[in-house]
């Protein structure tokens, strides 16, 4: 299959205005940045009790984005799918954006931003999470150049090669990432199905954005996509990725909730507050059933509007559960001695709250515009775009 890629023009009135809107949404989020830096995190809505806050909840979001997109990516490289030839350059670009949007926010988290490029690399702890965890990001990274670099250059047999290595290595990345949470004990995060809740999630909401992606970029540049590959991507792939998704979160919660230990704090996530109806309304039926409903019915799975609808209702789902991940475990007060009443405390270890903070919101949106404008301005610079994508036809 000969596929053509070609830069996008970028003289329109309408990129240079996205050009703009991203580029100010950057400066915004340094600016804030920068005040935090300078006076300090307690600007941002996180205590001693609530380190993380809504910069990790997005990190962890970019970080599960950059595996679905480099499924996308591997349905040429690693299963030999040629029809998806066309979006694998874009996949794997956006998986190395994604990964780099991650840190981004991350950096921006640094109570001490002048430690965070040798810290991590020059005090190496391997029992911890937060020590292995550099190596993978930096790793994922490099692979994806070298993979992206071998999809230019159309190697054929080192394509194969980087494209297997780098989905295996995006999976450690994101069961590590995972683990962070995973092997903390905390009632709601020491979950050994934690990693494998994460990966799933990524999957899906990867997949999702690469549909919204594919297709916006489609009728923004007005070059030919036929239907049937969107369509095949959100009945074959994301309605799987969905399914997967629920199965896991059902076992993970039920699991919490029957042991005797967690059940008090597994009953607080579910039905103790604002996170509870954020996880049934917002995660289950907003990000899993009605996506699902809409793509396993022929009539709406067969419809790319449809299609585009369920990756938008997926996308806003899993970025629900990444901000469940992170706060509901912190705010619900630890179990400091199992088996144990605390009869008097000079603090008290109760329940507390988190509320996002304008400064972190002006973060969120400078890691996007970022991000964004590498991607545009890449989308210029570089042939990633393909002229055209069409159904091979049946042999």
């Amino acid at each position: 299959m000969d596929v053509q890629f070609a830069k996008i023009e970028g003289k329109s009135v309408s990129y240079w205005v996205t050009v703009g809107l991203l580029a100010a949404a950057t400066l915004a989020g340094f600016i804030a940045t920068l005040v935090m830096d300078r006076h300090g995190l307690y600007l941002s809505g996180m205590t001693n009790r609530v380190p993380w806050g809504l910069q990790i909840s997005m990190a962890i979001f970019y970080i599960g984005l950059s595996a679905g997109s480099l499924v996308v990516s591997g349905l040429y490289g690693v299963f030999g799918k040629m029809e998806y030839k066309p979006f694998a350059r874009i996949a794997a670009y956006l998986a190395m954006l994604f990964l780099i949007a991650g840190l981004l926010s991350i950096f921006t988290d640094q109570g001490r931003i002048d430690r965070v490029f040798t810290k991590p690399f020059t005090f190496v702890n391997p029992t911890s999470m937060f020590s292995i965890n550099p190596a993978l990001y930096s790793g994922h990274i490099m692979i994806c150049v070298l993979y992206l670099w071998a999809l230019f250059k159309e190697k054929g047999t080192l394509t194969k090669i980087t494209s297997l290595v780098v989905v295996l290595w995006a999976i450690g990345t994101h069961t590590g990432t995972g683990a962070i949470f995973a092997f903390v004990p905390r009632e709601l995060y020491n979950s050994s199905l934690l990693p494998p809740s994460f990966v799933a999630a990524a999957l899906s909401s990867g997949a999702a954005l690469m549909i919204l992606v594919i297709v916006g970029l489609s009728r923004a540049t007005k070059r030919h996509l036929d239907d049937e590959l969107i369509i095949w991507m959100g009945r074959r792939l994301l309605s799987i990725f969905i399914v997967v998704t629920f199965y896991v979160l059902l076992i993970e919660n039920a699991h919490r909730a029957y042991l005797a230990y967690s059940r008090e704090a597994g009953m607080f996530f579910l039905f103790g507050g604002g996170h509870s109806l954020m996880f049934w309304l917002g995660l289950i039926f907003v990000g899993c059933v009605v996506p699902a409903v809409l793509l396993f019915i022929k009539r709406t799975g067969t419809s790319v509007r449809c299609t585009v609808f369920a990756s938008v209702l997926v996308v806003v789902g899993v970025l629900f559960e990444r901000f469940l991940i992170v706060i509901p475990g912190l705010i619900h007060s630890p179990d400091l001695f199992p088996g144990w009443e605390i009869a008097d405390a000079v603090l008290w270890e109760g329940v507390v709250s988190y509320a996002i903070s304008p400064l972190e919101i002006l973060q969120t949106l400078g890691v996007i515009g970022a991000i964004g404008f590498a991607f545009v301005v890449g989308l210029k610079v570089m042939p990633l775009a393909p002229t055209e994508a069409r159904v091979l036809p049946a042999k």
